[in-house]
């Protein structure tokens, strides 16, 4: 079914703010079910079109738009949701803002793309299930690596025996927060060997050299087991590995290099994934050192061992067998 109008929704805790593209009829609803039904309602008496008609894009806002997304999805009303920063960028230089202003440029944006969108899928309950485990370990390891970052300037700074109870109580915090994560890793893995598809890509992953639990883990919530990513290329560009030349007659030759609009937490994973696989992989490992000996950058040849990483990873999925390097193949 062809979209015959879009609208678009500025999502906050307590409200949502609509717009239609066409006659910049706007509205306010509450964030919740009872405001989700009243809108469909809304939407059918200004527009005389029923929801396939209609375009429906939101913001990615993390917790404040999943609920419209889950209503939305088991209604099975196509919706696209889509990242800020690709909404502000599209639109060039604007000026004000207020709730109601962001709708209408989210409706301009999504009409104006009417043909080009991609209804929005939404992760399964177990994805999202693991995207919070994910997200409760990586705080509490921060909060960890606080609380030893504290301990190592006291020593420096302190005598422990003037300030004996500031260290223990340090100590017992590091002490509880590593039982915690080590709680949220088994918590993740229960969840994922419980889930078949899950699973399975999980262990395609970590056949390979260099990758993880956690970057596995991550992997499988980022690409929405794989559905989001079509090849290892665009996840590369994703994740702010794939370098980008600046060219322009003479005045500009800018040798290529990696974009800062990145995941920089995937882009964090895959640089200690890499560090990892130059040490355990022969293969990555004579790579890297035969460039480096060559007069080559450490840190451009460690982002192509990244990439090196994600194309095989992808590989591994697509063939749906595990990883086995060279060096087994020749033997």
């Amino acid at each position: 079914m062809k979209f015959k109008e879009a609208l678009g929704i500025d999502v906050s805790k307590k409200t949502i703010d609509v717009i239609l593209h066409l006659n910049s009829n706007y509205h306010q609803f509450e964030n919740n079910v009872k405001g989700y039904k009243s809108l469909l309602r809304w939407v059918k008496k200004q527009t005389g079109l029923s929801p396939g008609e209609v375009l429906i894009c939101f913001e990615h806002t993390g917790l404040y738009s999943l609920p419209l997304a889950i209503f939305l999805n088991e209604q099975e009303i196509l919706f696209s949701m889509v990242a800020a920063l690709e909404i502000k960028r599209s639109l060039g230089i604007v000026r004000g803002k207020n709730d109601k202003i962001d709708a209408k440029r989210i409706a301009e944006y999504a009409y104006l793309r009417i043909s080009q969108l991609k209804p929005f899928k939404l992760p399964s309950t177990n994805i999202l299930r693991l995207q919070k485990l994910l997200s409760l370990r990586e705080r509490m390891v921060k909060q960890r690596a606080g609380y030893m970052g504290s301990i190592k300037e006291y020593k420096c700074m302190l005598k422990q025996k003037d300030y004996e109870s500031l260290f223990t109580v340090h100590k017992k915090m590091i002490h509880y927060l590593s039982k915690q994560i080590d709680t949220m890793e088994k918590e993740t893995l229960e969840l994922i060997e419980g889930d078949e598809e899950m699973s399975v890509l999980y262990h395609l992953m970590i056949s390979i050299k260099g990758v993880g639990p956690i970057l596995a883990s991550n992997l499988l919530v980022v690409t929405n087991c794989f559905m989001g990513f079509s090849d290892g290329r665009k996840f590369a560009c994703y994740a702010g590995i794939a370098p980008f030349e600046k060219q322009s007659g003479t005045s500009l030759n800018i040798k290529a290099r990696v974009s800062h609009f990145a995941n920089k937490k995937i882009k964090s994973l895959l640089n200690l994934s890499a560090s990892s696989a130059i040490q355990a992989d022969p293969e990555l490992k004579a790579y890297y050192q035969r460039r480096v000996e060559n007069g080559k950058s450490k840190m451009s040849t460690l982002n192509i061992v990244r990439n090196k990483i994600v194309h095989r990873i992808f590989a591994v999925i697509k063939r749906g067998t595990p990883y086995v390097p060279l060096y087994q193949h020749a033997a």
